[in-house]
């Protein structure tokens, strides 16, 4: 007959016993959880520093921007009103393009959501106007009176 070759365990043995060493592993496992809780929390507090100190800088860049847009209409106040009137009358022409804009896409819902061919026309049709004329509105109402800034 063949020996048997003796087996490694497939489990190494527990100790269940209570011992001295055993309350200094809790101790160190504690202190380890301390320690990456005081780490967290130096890190958090880092960070609110960091947006702190960048909230405030926008902020002065944003109190900076509109002190100065509020001496360029000071100082052009006819030019503040014109641009408001330009302002107004483009915002009647953009209502009726987007009244046209979705008429366009309501009747042809179907194609654009099927065809490349439909969503390229439409969107070489529409989309330059309609950004460059929201940019246009969005200069002459910064510019435009203190009633619309």
């Amino acid at each position: 007959m063949q020996e048997r070759q003796p087996t490694t365990p497939l489990f190494p043995p527990v100790n269940v016993t209570t011992t001295a060493t055993t309350t200094t592993g809790v101790e160190r496992v504690e202190s380890d959880h301390i320690r990456l809780l005081r780490d967290i929390l130096a890190a958090q507090d880092r960070q609110n520093e960091l947006m702190e100190e960048l909230v405030s800088q926008l902020g002065a860049a944003q109190r900076q921007r509109n002190q100065e847009l509020a001496q360029w209409k000071a100082a052009n106040p006819e030019l503040a009103q014109n641009c408001r009137n330009a302002a107004e009358a483009l915002s009647r022409v953009q209502t009726a393009f987007l009244q046209t804009l979705t008429e366009e896409v309501n009747a042809n819902a179907d194609g654009l959501a099927e065809g490349e061919f439909l969503l390229s026309e439409f969107v070489d049709r529409f989309g330059p106007r309609l950004a460059h004329l929201n940019g246009v509105l969005q200069v002459l109402a910064q510019l435009s009176g203190p009633g619309a800034t």
